[in-house]
């Protein structure tokens, strides 16, 4: 029998990401979606043969006999979204930023716990094959002990002066580190394992609009983030988000990730156009060389532009989505999970009273 699964959220993101990927799937089907715009909602069911059409979540969650809950909507929905999925018995995935608080996160991660829910956020950069490719590099052993790790995404969205809800303290209080830097806080945990303290500065670099469409005034969020990470291993990391950072490629961003350890040193590059590669060398050895993500990793997604490799990923592989389904119909753990998401959003919360303070916050 296929997992049933209600989707909240009629955005781009959930029209390109998640409802191309259960398309393809035997199992899981998506037969109930809930958005506040009752005409884009029966759009989108229309599109992709939805049978249930709802402009509350909470009516589809009590009136749809459910397996698995779908959280896409904007940041304010996802703790109380999830909260009520996980209460009804039902399997979550909820994108990020999983709640408004790390005290939220934690809650929603117990509950997952105690009720045995398969749980997902989808940190979906984690998932591309370069960075599968420098992981498993370290696991094996290629770079020693790590005692450095590097990160920095940069894009240019919020480059005009127009207004944006990830740039809302109201929605988004951490800006750009909770939008796009969050992803690298992922990344950095699974690289180097948890993070003792942290100090950030973070500010607001660009122009913003005065007001919010409502016509009102609000707060902007910081554009750019600077974080310093020690880890409980003694490895420090430094972390930069920026959404003012133009970079000139098709997709105006770009993402690099550094290791260094006792024996050696790697990096991954995106340039989310045509280039995604991981370079090392081992001490001694030399300049970095390309190591060349091998074909196994590559599977059969497409390596022609950055942006079609991430479609196939997520369309086509037992990635994100498609391997919480699985998950759900074989009762395993998968992550990263609502854990994972707290520890990120613990880290995020941390940032913003470090920046706000101008001090150094240890996390417990």
């Amino acid at each position: 029998m296929a997992v049933r699964l209600g989707m909240i959220g009629t955005s781009w993101w959930v029209d390109s990401m998640y409802l191309p990927a259960l398309e393809t799937l035997a199992d899981a089907e998506v037969v109930a979606i809930s958005g506040r715009d009752a005409e884009r909602a029966a759009d989108r069911a229309n599109q992709w043969s939805i049978p249930g059409v709802f402009i509350d979540w909470k009516e589809m969650i009590e009136q749809v006999d459910l397996d698995g809950l779908i959280v896409a909507a904007a940041n304010p929905v996802h703790y109380p979204a999830t909260k009520a999925g996980l209460l009804a018995g039902l399997d979550v995935l909820c994108e990020k930023p999983v709640a408004d608080t790390y005290e939220q996160a934690a809650e929603l991660a117990d509950l997952a716990e105690e009720s045995g829910a398969v749980t997902m956020v989808p940190f979906t950069y984690a998932y591309m094959p370069g960075f599968r490719w420098m992981e498993q590099l370290i696991e094996d052993g290629y770079v020693g002990k790590v005692l450095h790790v590097g990160l920095r995404y940069h894009t240019g969205y919020a480059l005009g002066d127009e207004y944006l809800w990830k740039l809302d303290a109201d929605h988004n209080p951490s800006g750009a580190l909770g939008d796009i830097g969050s992803h690298f806080v992922h990344l950095a945990l699974r690289l180097a394992g948890p993070v003792s303290g942290v100090t950030a500065v973070l500010e607001t670099l660009g122009s913003r609009a005065a007001h919010n469409p409502d016509g009102e005034p609000y707060e902007p969020a910081p554009d750019s983030g600077a974080v310093v990470l020690e880890f409980e291993s003694g490895a420090q990391g430094v972390l930069h988000a920026s959404a003012v950072a133009y970079e000139g490629t098709s997709m105006n961003q770009r993402h690099e990730v550094e290791v260094h350890g006792t024996e050696g040193h790697l990096r991954y590059l995106v340039d989310w156009d045509t280039i995604q590669v991981v370079t090392g060398t081992r001490v001694g050895a030399g300049p970095p060389q390309e190591l060349p993500i091998p074909d196994e990793i590559w599977g059969g997604v497409r390596r022609d532009t950055v942006h079609n490799t991430y479609r196939d990923v997520f369309r086509t592989t037992d990635a994100m989505a498609r391997s919480w389904v699985g998950a759900i119909r074989d009762r395993r753990l998968v992550r990263p999970n609502l854990r994972d998401g707290a520890a990120v959003q613990q880290i995020l919360d941390a940032s913003l009273v470090s920046s706000a303070g101008g001090v150094r916050v240890e996390l417990a």
